[in-house]
């Protein structure tokens, strides 16, 4: 590491120094209102800079004299000249669209050739150089965003193992590279550049998931993303809302769907003057596609903005999700292969109840410093009830149900400063941010209500000798700096180091009673006890990015950085009759390495190919012991090795040369090997990391004439494991054996006209049974099946 550092001051000092000029400025529109993602060209087509929220731009020349090109959707392109004497504080105005253009025009102007696209290496207070980074542009997507159907969503997304098993996309579930997908807990997840997960470090689990239908886009950064975004394995989803419109617009979709399928999304977006907004609601029901899998879901989002002036901004941003869903419970593999739909449960449920704000401040200080300020907080609930056995092919007994009741409070801030400046006479960008999170969070287990309704009571007085009694409370503290400098060798070299200095501090504080009853259920010994556990951790993760860019069009880049993930109170607290907790379970670390290329060969296909290694030490997840029983412990040390790509063709470029058409093909392709290379747990060492196919690739095709889009999508994941002993064959609960290979087939199509548009697609054409998950808790334990052949349509009005 010493002599790397070394090289690179090295090579800083012996650099030929060119002689650079700096342009800077601010973009508005004709009622001088800043514009955000103004595309900046030389006049020769290549990407220079694109404004921030705050309309400011800056980037370096070295010729005295450049013509520019500035690029807006609804704008008028403006070509611009300038000379040395005019170089900063420029102020550029651009002039909509007359009424006569025609809607042809202007969605000419709008369409994409590809639906993902990269980050560049500063966009607005973060830094993306030498990371990977896949920005997926929902707009584009031909996916079935009424259900949140990852699956499409995702589907240039290179390697992401996905959990399938709803069909209204309540939930997100996405992983890879070996990271369990459970509700997403190994990502940092957020929205609009905030945290939405239950807790960051406790519970990071993600039981909201924002409506696609309200995103612009979705940004997905791993590698490095740790160092600015959290400690995570996994790196960074962050989902993007729509923006306020310039005029008024209102958008109403409703959907109907297999199953008794209904889904509404109705849209208000506006701007008068200084101010803004752009709010949704999002309504879904369904029956589901199994017995006793209903479910009734609101979603309301409102972001509220405020143009102090042309350097400060203030934006409220207020979110409330509630939902109920009935939960058929879990099958073993026996009852799969019997009958996947089949449910043996009609009492279990699960609720919840999530209420996230964020007041942000963005202020550019300067042409070269930007900054901004988030205050955030979370108030929710997660209820699950139901009956739960070891035996998920017992039938249910009809006596009380296990209760589980959880609550999230949290709030905290995230500052960030962005700052160019020059050394050795080449630009330089240094990030540096700081952020405090406090949570105090609670998780009561006990009896439930002996009936069948969604009763989310507690029932100590009527079963006090129940079996699995607990009162929890969890505070946590956490405190960070980070920070982050490009340095820009040359023209085409950029070197980024970077550091997070992290300080942790988890409590646990417990009462619990355990009681143990004979065959008759007599109580035999009954055993209450308080615990307390305070952990406390310092420690500082360090990474180290690189971008070489042969050209405007290719980029090689790299980068290494450290991981890091805390026990989460649901590894050690939770009673579970599907597995047991070892008492001494602690904390995940490791690294990440990303290698890779990228780029766009003249608008023909679009690339991006990598090879990666997770390296993986104290791995939590669960095995199945010598006895026969599953538990939940930290497994030992794992290697992950894999190379991922994805190339998208334009291949209109090939057969049709005519705007009016679309016709690209895309394959994402993600191989991988993986090895526990340590562990105390007899029959470990050797075997594959779970929740990892050798294989995951998908592939499809658009084809569009004008207002006409259609798609046609395959999936195929070979087999994984569920536990680290690699059992094939099921277990009495389901949780442990193997996910078998499955594939997938989905088509879908869409026509505008005026305001009107209409969706519809088949999503698992071929009706394939399949399964992706064998669920440790709630919505099983056991095989959660995937979604038989379904069909859905929407009709979308706009004004």
């Amino acid at each position: 590491m010493k002599f790397r550092f070394f090289l690179i001051v090295f090579t800083l000092i012996q650099t030929t120094i060119y002689s650079q000029y700096k342009v800077s400025g601010t973009v508005v529109s004709d009622e001088n209102k800043t514009l955000n993602k103004v595309e900046i060209y030389n006049e020769s087509g290549g990407l220079l800079a694109e404004t921030n929220t705050l309309g400011a731009f800056s980037f370096s020349i070295n010729t005295k004299t450049v013509s520019l090109v500035f690029y807006a959707d609804n704008y008028k392109v403006k070509r611009v000249v300038l000379k040395v004497d005019n170089y900063t504080d420029i102020k550029i105005v651009l002039d909509s669209f007359s009424e006569e253009l025609s809607e042809i025009e202007i969605k000419s102007r709008k369409r994409k050739v590809f639906e993902l696209k990269r980050l560049k290496d500063v966009e607005g207070t973060a830094i993306y150089a030498g990371k990977k980074t896949e920005v997926v542009l929902v707009n584009q997507s031909a996916a079935a965003l009424s259900t949140n159907n990852a699956r499409q969503i995702f589907n240039q997304v290179a390697g992401l193992n996905i959990y399938q098993n709803d069909d209204a996309g309540l939930q997100l579930n996405i992983g890879g590279r070996g990271l369990d997908p459970n509700r997403t807990a190994n990502f940092n997840t957020r929205q609009n550049g905030y945290d939405i997960s239950a807790d960051v470090l406790g519970y990071p689990e993600s039981y909201y998931t924002p409506a696609s239908e309200g995103l612009d886009e979705i940004q997905v950064i791993r590698g490095a993303a740790s160092l600015q975004y959290g400690t995570q394995f996994g790196g960074l989803v962050n989902f993007i809302t729509k923006k306020p419109t310039k005029n008024q617009e209102i958008v109403f979709r409703n959907t109907l769907g297999s199953y008794g399928l209904y889904t509404n999304f109705t849209s208000l977006s506006n701007t008068y003057g200084k101010f803004s907004y752009y709010a949704y609601i999002n309504y879904k029901k369904g029956d589901g596609f199994r017995p006793n899998s209903e479910f009734e879901s609101t979603n309301i989002f409102a972001h509220l903005g405020y143009q102090i002036n042309n350097k400060s901004k203030l934006s409220l941003e207020l979110t409330g999700l509630k939902y109920l869903a009935q939960q058929a419970g879990g099958l073993t593999d026996d009852m799969f292969n019997e009958e996947p739909l089949q449910s043996n449960r009609a009492r279990n449920w699960f609720q919840v109840e999530w209420f996230l704000y964020n007041l942000k401040w963005e202020h550019a200080f300067s042409d070269n410093t930007n900054f901004s300020f988030n205050f955030f907080g979370l108030d929710a609930s997660r209820d699950a009830l139901g009956f739960r056995t070891n035996r998920v092919n017992q039938v249910d007994s009809g006596e009380e149900r296990d209760l589980i009741k959880g609550t999230f409070k949290n709030f905290g801030f995230e500052s960030r400063l962005v700052n160019n400046y020059t050394i050795f006479d080449k630009k330089s960008t240094f990030l540096i941010g700081t952020k405090f999170y406090k949570a105090k969070n609670t998780n009561m287990q006990g009896p439930g209500s002996d009936g069948s309704d969604a009763d989310f009571n507690m029932y100590l007085d009527e079963y006090p000798d129940y079996a699995n009694q607990s009162d929890s409370k969890f505070p946590n503290l956490n405190t960070c700096l980070f920070g982050e400098n490009i340095f820009y060798i040359n023209d085409k070299l950029s070197i980024t180091p970077g550091f997070r200095l992290e300080y942790i501090n988890t409590k646990r504080d417990e009462i619990i009673k355990d009681i143990v009853t004979d065959a008759a259920g007599n109580v035999i010994n009954e055993n209450l006890r308080d615990e307390e556990e305070t952990n406390e951790r310092t420690f500082v993760l360090l990474g180290l990015g690189s971008s070489y860019k042969l050209n405007k069009t290719t980029e090689f880049y790299g980068n290494i950085s450290q991981n890091y993930r805390s026990v989460t109170f649901s590894d050690i607290s939770t009673a579970n009759p599907a597995f047991e907790i070892s008492p001494d379970i602690t904390d995940e670390k490791g690294f990440t390495i990303d290698a890779g290329f990228r780029g766009n060969y003249k608008n023909f296909f679009s690339y991006d190919a990598n090879v990666f290694g997770l390296f993986y030490n104290d791995r939590i997840n669960i095995y199945t012991r010598d006895d026969g029983k599953a538990e939940r412990d930290n497994i030992g040390d794992a290697r992950i090795l894999g190379i991922e790509s994805l190339i998208d063709f334009n291949l209109k470029k090939l057969f049709i040369n005519n705007s009016n058409y679309v016709l690209n093909y895309f394959i994402n392709s993600s191989f991988i090997t993986s090895e526990y290379t340590k562990s105390e747990i007899n029959g470990v060492v050797g075997n594959q990391v779970e929740f990892i196919p050798n294989i995951n690739i998908k592939t499809g095709a658009r084809f569009g004439y004008k207002d006409f889009l259609a798609s046609i999508q395959y999936s195929y994941l070979s087999r994984q494991f569920s536990d680290a002993t690699n059992a094939t064959g099921g277990s009495i609960s389901g949780v442990t054996g193997e996910i078998p290979a499955y594939d997938i087939l989905d088509v879908s199509a869409s026509y505008k006209y005026k305001f009107l548009k209409i969706e519809t697609g088949v999503n698992n054409l071929l009706d394939n049974s399949y399964f992706t998950r064998r669920a440790t808790g709630y919505p099983g334990p056991g095989i959660i099946p995937s979604s038989p052949r379904n069909y859905y349509i929407t009709l979308e009005f706009k004004f």
